[in-house]
């Protein structure tokens, strides 16, 4: 039930000022305003200086990070923000959640729930972990997955959950290409769902016998109407209607180049890819010899594979620049657990690439002397083109 606003705000004031504050969020706008930056993040981090409050806000191009200390300071700078026409707030504590939404009217739509304590796994330095699946969730009773695939996959739910506004609604259409035993798929759809969003999410892999596999485990779960699967190669699998969300964990070489192509055609809102092996640009710096004075880093086997699984990833992020998405090469988790760590995550804004980006790109290929995949299949005719335009706002939030 509708709420007034200044008791809600007094409200969310009180958790971020709670000691057992873990994480916030405001983000959105309220009608007819705007705030002054796109998007404020807090948490609570421990500096050598001590306890600080970590504020970060984004003016959608680039994140402004500020450390403060408990007491006036920090309340002061949340006072501000809580002056700001954010749309929306998500806040959480050791012991609740609370998510408050700004109506039309100007009366927040409030919602409370305790938070789940998930359970803690010992590190090495005896800290404990919190997790966004719970490595002891039943699904994996269905699934399995070793402890490592478990921390891979939460990893990646992380990185996904910072990648997706908070305030988005749905229906969000996804899809897992190369998605194997489905690990990510289920987990995905249990975080996403858990969001309150309606999600309907495909599973693609080449195998057959896989995707009767995992149809059966989606029966079992009861989640058969939203999570389906598709047998097919990740470029030419059938997938309608189009998603707004990609996903791609450890598609081996070439395989991660098919799934952002595939992506890129679709115009897909947000792509998140953890790269496998490399071994497309590695072959082809071993037929040219490297530019000036870069024989170093390419003389040695072990020196060339790791320089190629660089230039791999970067020239990627370069392309998806190129055709109108924004970004970033990551760590999602610890090199501990796979060598394999990066993840190319993606959102799609629509902006042209500027002439000296298209440069910066070109320079960078004719210096080294080689052809991405990624390239080769953006500029080939055959490659699927299904994406249906849609229109705004029918499906997604204005996140």
């Amino acid at each position: 039930m509708p709420q007034p606003l200044d008791a809600a705000l007094t409200e969310v004031r009180a958790l971020l000022l709670d000691p057992a504050l873990t994480r916030a969020v405001a983000a959105g706008r309220r009608r007819g305003r705007r705030p002054t930056v796109e998007r404020a993040e807090l948490r609570p981090v421990r500096l050598k200086a001590g306890p600080r409050m970590q504020i970060t806000t984004s003016d959608g191009a680039r994140p402004y990070t500020r450390n403060l200390a408990s007491g006036p300071e920090a309340a002061a700078a949340i006072d501000e923000l809580l002056a700001e026409p954010f749309g929306n707030w998500h806040v959480e504590t050791a012991d609740a959640t609370l998510q408050l939404r700004v109506t039309k009217s100007g009366e927040a739509q409030v919602h409370r729930a305790a938070t789940s304590r998930p359970a803690a796994t010992p590190t090495g330095n005896d800290r404990t972990k919190e997790y966004l699946l719970d490595p002891g969730d039943p699904i994996f009773a269905e699934i399995g997955g070793s402890a490592a695939k478990r921390r891979q996959v939460d990893a990646f739910l992380r990185a996904l959950a910072a990648t997706l506004p908070d305030e988005l609604t749905g229906p969000l259409r996804v899809v897992d290409l190369g998605c194997g035993n489905a690990y990510l798929t289920f987990a995905a759809y249990r975080y996403l769902s858990g969001r309150g969003l309606d999600v309907q999410l495909i599973g693609v892999d080449v195998r057959e016998d896989q995707r009767r596999r995992n149809t059966e485990l989606a029966q079992r779960l009861g989640w058969a109407d939203q999570v389906s699967f598709v047998a097919g190669t990740i470029a030419d699998a059938v997938v309608d209607p189009a998603p707004d969300l990609v996903l791609a964990l450890h598609a081996c070489d070439t395989a991660t180049d098919e799934a952002l192509a595939r992506a890129v055609r679709w115009e897909a809102r947000w792509v998140l890819a953890a790269p496998c092996c490399h071994h497309d640009l590695a072959k082809q710096l071993r037929a040219h010899p490297a530019p000036t004075p870069y024989d170093l880093l390419t003389r040695q086997g072990i020196l060339r594979e790791r320089f190629a699984d660089v230039l791999t990833d970067a020239l990627r992020a370069g392309l998806l620049r190129v055709h109108g998405y924004r970004a970033e090469v990551v760590e999602f988790v610890d090199s501990q657990h796979t060598p394999r760590n990066l993840l190319i995550r993606a959102r799609h804004t629509g902006v042209e690439a500027t002439e000296p980006q298209r440069a910066e790109y070109r320079e960078l290929v004719e210096q080294w002397q080689v052809t991405p995949r990624l390239a080769t299949l953006l500029a080939t005719d055959g490659e699927p083109t299904d994406r249906q335009p849609a229109t705004p706002g029918r499906h997604l939030g204005d996140g």
